[in-house]
């Protein structure tokens, strides 16, 4: 009994389902019909069913296909990623630039050290010094620097002379005023000229550049190179003081130290200057005036 009442009432629910019902509007004070229509649960249900598959998928649409997509939380912009590919992109090149100027330097000090005579060229690495007029005409010297160079300047405004223009349109200071005691010899391997002066007598950068060395060492003293961009490079050697740092900028006609007699390859106070370009040993003589 209890399953054949059952069967009924299922069957009555599903009837019931498509059952029609009539909805009538009309107005409330003449009761008045003024629109009507049938409809069944079943026929209410799947329109209300079809009618938020179509909200849901308007909205997803709208979403995912026009810059709201931006707004949902965890969802990154285009131009953010743009940038952080951007960005990655110029974080390897400049790595690979690094990896590549330490290289040259690297090569640089082993080949004044005398520890090798194998010289990387510069022509294969991306040349970008960081030489700048920006970066070397924003230092603030401090006041020492101030006086001994505004005495230098008073020193040196009269002294200059044809041999400073260098090549490329760019003028040698004089790394120091003195007598050569001896030249520059490339067959005896002797790729400097020395100068006699005093000790303590101010030491000059030739041109504007970047302080690539600046150590001590029992053989030659206080060293100290710079990197002068356009593949130029000067050594100064057997100072008694140096006043640079690695990775110092400094100006045409700067003192970076002053002279000494330090080192036990000094025989005598002196300069030892030499420059270099492309990987490649020059006379300065020529270039500059030491008298």
């Amino acid at each position: 009994m209890d399953i054949v009442k059952n069967k009924k009432e299922n069957k009555g629910f599903f009837k019931k389902l498509f059952n029609d019902y009539k909805v009538v509007v009309s107005s409330e004070d003449t009761f008045e019909e003024k629109f009507a229509f049938k409809a069944s649960k079943i026929n209410v249900f799947v329109l209300m069913l079809v009618y938020s598959v179509v909200l849901i998928s308007f909205t997803i649409s709208i979403v995912f296909f026009t810059q709201l997509r931006e707004l949902v939380p965890g969802y990154s912009s285009s131009d953010l990623l743009n940038r952080a590919i951007y960005l990655t992109q110029k974080t390897d090149s400049l790595e690979r630039q690094i990896e590549l100027n330490n290289k040259f330097y690297k090569s640089i000090e082993d080949v004044l050290s005398g520890k090798t005579d194998e010289f990387i060229e510069r022509d294969n690495i991306p040349i970008d010094s960081g030489l700048n007029e920006k970066n070397l005409f924003s230092i603030s010297p401090n006041s020492e620097d101030s006086i001994l160079r505004n005495y230098v300047d008073s020193q040196d405004k009269f002294n200059l002379t044809k041999n400073e223009l260098i090549i490329e349109n760019k003028m040698f200071f004089s790394p120091i005023k003195g007598d050569i005691t001896q030249a520059f010899n490339f067959e005896e391997n002797h790729f400097a000229i020395d100068v006699a002066a005093d000790i303590g007598t101010p030491v000059k950068s030739i041109l504007d550049g970047k302080i690539l060395f600046s150590e001590w060492s029992v053989d030659t003293g206080h060293v100290i190179i710079v990197d002068h961009g356009d593949n130029i490079v000067s050594v100064y050697k057997h100072n008694s003081k140096s006043l640079k740092e690695q990775n110092d900028f400094v100006r045409a006609g700067e003192v970076i130290a002053y002279s000494g007699n330090q080192g036990s390859l000094s025989s005598g106070p002196h300069l030892h200057f030499e420059l270099w370009k492309n990987g490649t040993p020059i006379d300065p003589e020529p270039l500059l005036n030491f008298q």
